[in-house]
């Protein structure tokens, strides 16, 4: 168990207990993110000049004493393993891989073993643990998706990280092979997506109010007879995005058998081809991108 204390300055008084912990650990890169910060103070562990405190709204005064009693953090259970990892990049802030499809990205009931988070726990020797069942993991991609995937190596930048996702500032380019001949040459779907009101494992373009907003761009690359090849920048991150608005269009992902129902490309055919975001330390935008797979590639020559 450790603590950490300071004082309150002239210009801090007034200001909201939590408020005030969440600039002092965004200033300090203690990756303590608000949530925590409430927890901490409900549960008695923030004390101001000695007596506890326990509502985070708690205006605090010039000069006082705050002190916060940090609990030891619990270590995970999930097992490290050597699996070959292709990084494309790595600092002691984040790492940036490429993932090969097949790899599920953290494990869940039925699949505890030989997914990327094992792969991670053997190869790095630091990840951030805001989720100890997900440590270094920010977003995910499906286990048949292959690409780019930045990794977090210590809360404050997976707290800086996330907060781009959350804000959509997070740039992402996919390529995508779909079934038939789409029509236009660029479009915008903006269709809200929630779960599927009879196949509960599944999620669906639906007009519930369960939903969430989800918005695609998408940019017809290449026509086929049967086949299209597609550029995909999602706007938003919802479960599934890319699958079920391209399902909704008509025109699923090839290879992928939970929204479309064939089964001529080896896998599904969708591809995190380009990353971009702002480094949590530096503030300077990184830009990542990422070869067209083997398959693509023989694929399109073949069939385009």
């Amino acid at each position: 168990m450790s603590e950490l204390s300071f004082l309150v300055l002239p210009e801090q008084a007034k200001m909201r207990l939590d408020l005030l912990l969440v600039g002092y650990a965004a200033d300090n890169n203690l990756g303590l993110s608000r949530t925590n910060i409430q927890k901490l103070i409900s549960e008695g562990k923030v004390f101001i000049d000695s007596s506890p405190i326990n509502k985070p709204h708690h205006k605090v005064g010039p000069a006082q004493k705050v002190r916060v009693i940090l609990p030891e953090k619990e270590k995970t259970q999930i097992l490290p393993e050597q699996i070959s990892l292709d990084v494309v990049y790595e600092d002691d802030d984040l790492a940036v891989i490429n993932k090969q499809p097949g790899l599920v990205v953290h494990p869940a009931p039925g699949n505890r073993e030989h997914t990327l988070v094992n792969a991670l726990l053997g190869r790095f020797v630091s990840l951030s643990d805001i989720n100890k069942n997900r440590p270094g993991i920010i977003h995910r991609l499906d286990k048949e998706t292959s690409g780019l995937l930045v990794i977090a190596k210590n809360n404050a930048s997976h707290l800086k990280l996330a907060r781009q996702f959350a804000e959509h500032s997070i740039e992402r380019k996919y390529i995508a092979i779909v079934a038939g001949v789409v029509e236009f040459d660029e479009d915008v779907i903006e269709a809200p997506i929630g779960r599927h009101p009879l196949k509960r494992k599944n999620m669906s373009v639906n007009f519930s109010e369960n939903t969430r907003y989800a918005k695609t761009l998408y940019r017809t690359l290449k026509r086929s007879k049967n086949f299209s090849l597609l550029e995909l920048r999602p706007f938003t991150g919802r479960t599934h995005q890319l699958r079920v608005h391209l399902a909704f269009l008509g025109h699923p992902i090839l290879g992928d058998t939970k929204y479309g129902k064939d089964n001529i490309f080896p896998r599904m055919a969708l591809h995190a081809q380009e990353l971009g975001f702002i480094h949590p330390s530096t503030g300077k935008f990184k830009h990542f991108s990422s070869e067209i797979p083997l398959e693509f590639k023989e694929f399109i020559k073949k069939n385009f």
